[in-house]
C-alpha cells in the first residue's frame, strides 16, 4: 500500500487495522520505527504518509469512503479441526469480509491480497451477495483476487519493478480499475489477467516451487558433504542451464517466512481434498525435506563437538528466516536452536533487527543472564548478546543461522582468541570467510561442503 501511494500521488490509501498499537507505530515520527523492517520502506512512508497514505483504526469509515478494498490479513495454518496442520484458518479472511459487507455503501471492489486457498473468494462472495440482497440495490461488490509476489528483504524493488502483476476477476470493469492503479508504474504486458481461481492458485503454485528448489538443492547439499563435491559449483553448473536458472540454489539450513510451508500445506490439503493422493504426499514430502535439514543440522554440531553440547556455550549469529528482514516466522534458526537447547545448550543469540522478546516469544522461554554460570546441569537455555564478538566469548562453536551481509567480514582472529579450544565455526548459509577462520585455528563446516 506504501508503493501504490508512492506511485499514484492521486489516489488516497488509508491503511486500518484493529491493533492501535501497531497502527500508532507506522503513525510513528521516528520512521527508524516501523514495525516492519525492510529496506527502502522508511524512505517510502515517508514521501507518502500524510500526504496520500494514513494509518487509522477507524475500519468501518474508512470502508465507507472506499471504492476499493484490500483484504490483507493473516491466514495461518489450521492448529485445531478439520485440516488442522495442513489447511488455511480463514477466521481473519471471513471477519473481514463481513466487516466490509456491514459497512461498505455503494459500489465496493474487494481484493484479495493474503495469500489463500482455491476457491476462498466464492466464500468471500458469499457473504457479500448476502449483504448485497439486504441492503436492497444500496451497495455492490465485485470481487477480485491480487495476490503478493514481492520477497522480504527486497520487497520495495520487486514491487516497484515487478516480473508480473496478476489479476483474477470475473467483473472485466473491476479488473481494469485495479490494472489502472498498477498501470501508473507497471508495463501493460506485465498485468496479467486470469480467472479468480487460476489467481489464487498461482500464488500457492509458485511458492510451492520455489520451496522445492530449495528443498531439492538441500537435499544434493547433503551429498556433497558425504561425496566431497561443492554444492556451491554444482549449483554454479545447473543453474548455467537456461531451463533451469541460477536463482534459488543456495544451499542453506532450509525456507522459511510467512508463505513458503503455509502454502505447500495448504496445495498438500488441496490435493488431498480432490483424492490426488500422490500429488499430495509428493509436496508433502518438500517440507519433510525442509525439517530434515535443520534437524540434520542440529546433530551435526551435536555430534561434532565430541556427542554433547550440555552446558556447552554455543554462539548463534541470526535469528530471522532471511537477512534484511526482521521477520522470524517459521525461521529455521528456531528449529535449530530448539533442537540445541533440548540438547542442553546454553545459546548466545545475536541479530540485528530481531528483537529479544521475539526471540523469547519464537523459542517459548525467556532469555538467560548472558553473564551467568553455565552449568552441566542438562538444563539448555539462551541469552541475548549484542555483537558477534560478545556471542563468541567463551563458547565452542559459532553458528551462522541467517546471512546477514556483516557476517561475511568478521575478524575470525579476535572471535577465535575469546573461544574455548577446540572451536568450531557452523556455516549454515556459506557466508563466511572459512580461509580466515580457518588460518584463525577454528574447524570450520559449511552447508555443502565435502
Amino acid at each position: 500500500m506504501a508503493v501504490i501511494a508512492d506511485r499514484c500521488p492521486g489516489i488516497q490509501v488509508t491503511v486500518v487495522d484493529l491493533n492501535a498499537e501497531r497502527i500508532a507505530a507506522w503513525n510513528d515520527t521516528d520512521l527508524g520505527r516501523l514495525p516492519v523492517y525492510e529496506p527502502g520502506l522508511d524512505q517510502v512512508v515517508g514521501r507518502a504518509r500524510g500526504r496520500n497514505l494514513h494509518f487509522s483504526t477507524e475500519v468501518d469509515a474508512a470502508i465507507a469512503k472506499a471504492d476499493m478494498v484490500f483484504l490483507s490479513v493473516n491466514t495461518p495454518t489450521k492448529t485445531r479441526g478439520v485440516g488442522a496442520g495442513q489447511a488455511s484458518d480463514l477466521r481473519w479472511i471471513e471477519a473481514s469480509a463481513r466487516q466490509v459487507a456491514a459497512a461498505s455503501q455503494g459500489h465496493t471492489i474487494v481484493v484479495e491480497k493474503s495469500t489463500l486457498p482455491v476457491r476462498t473468494a466464492e466464500a468471500v462472495k458469499s457473504i457479500l451477495s448476502a449483504a448485497q440482497g439486504n441492503a436492497g440495490g444500496s451497495k455492490s461488490f465485485s470481487v477480485l483476487s491480487n495476490p503478493e509476489f514481492l520477497a522480504e528483504g527486497s520487497a520495495i524493488g520487486d514491487l516497484e519493478d515487478p516480473d508480473r502483476v496478476l489479476i483474477g476477476g470475473e467483473d472485466p470493469e473491476a479488473i481494469e480499475a485495479l490494472a489502472g492503479v498498477y498501470g501508473h508504474w507497471v508495463p501493460t504486458e506485465r498485468i496479467l489477467r486470469t480467472n479468480l481461481w487460476s489467481s489464487e492458485l498461482s500464488k500457492l503454485t509458485a511458492n510451492a516451487f520455489l520451496a522445492q528448489r530449495i528443498s531439492s538443492i538441500n537435499a544434493i547439499a547433503s551429498l556433497c558433504e558425504a561425496t566431497g563435491a561443492d554444492v556451491r559449483e554444482v549449483a554454479r553448473a545447473i543453474g548455467s542451464d537456461s531451463r533451469i536458472g541460477a536463482k534459488f540454489l543456495q544451499a542453506g539450513p532450509g525456507f522459511g517466512g510467512s508463505c513458503f510451508q503455509k502454502d505447500i500445506l495448504n496445495l498438500v490439503y488441496l490435493c488431498r481434498h480432490y483424492g490426488l493422493e500422490e500429488a499430495a504426499v509428493y509436496w508433502e514430502q518438500v517440507v519433510s525435506l525442509n525439517t530434515w535439514q535443520q534437524q540434520r543440522i542440529a546433530r551435526l554440531v551435536v555430534n561434532s563437538l565430541f556427542g554433547t553440547v550440555t552446558g556447552k556455550r554455543l554462539a548463534v549469529l541470526g535469528f530471522a528466516f532471511k537477512a534484511d528482514t526482521n521477520d522470524t516466522r517459521e525461521a529455521p534458526a528456531i528449529r535449530i536452536c530448539r533442537d540445541l537447547i533440548e540438547e542442553g545448550a546454553q545459546l548466545a543469540i545475536v541479530d540485528p533487527k530481531v528483537e529479544p522478546s521475539q526471540i523469547a516469544t519464537d523459542l517459548g522461554m525467556e532469555a538467560l543472564d548472558p553473564n551467568g554460570r553455565v552449568g552441566l546441569g542438562g538444563d539448555g537455555g539462551w541469552s541475548a548478546v549484542a555483537t558477534p564478538e560478545e556471542a563468541a566469548r567463551g563458547a565452542d562453536a559459532v553458528l551462522i543461522l541467517t546471512e546477514w551481509e556483516a557476517y561475511r567480514h568478521l575478524d575470525w582472529q579476535a572471535i577465535a582468541a575469546v573461544m574455548r579450544q577446540p572451536a568450531w565455526l557452523f556455516d549454515a548459509r556459506a557466508v563466511a570467510d572459512a580461509e580466515a577462520a580457518r588460518a584463525a585455528g577454528l574447524n570450520v563446516w559449511r552447508v555443502g561442503e565435502g
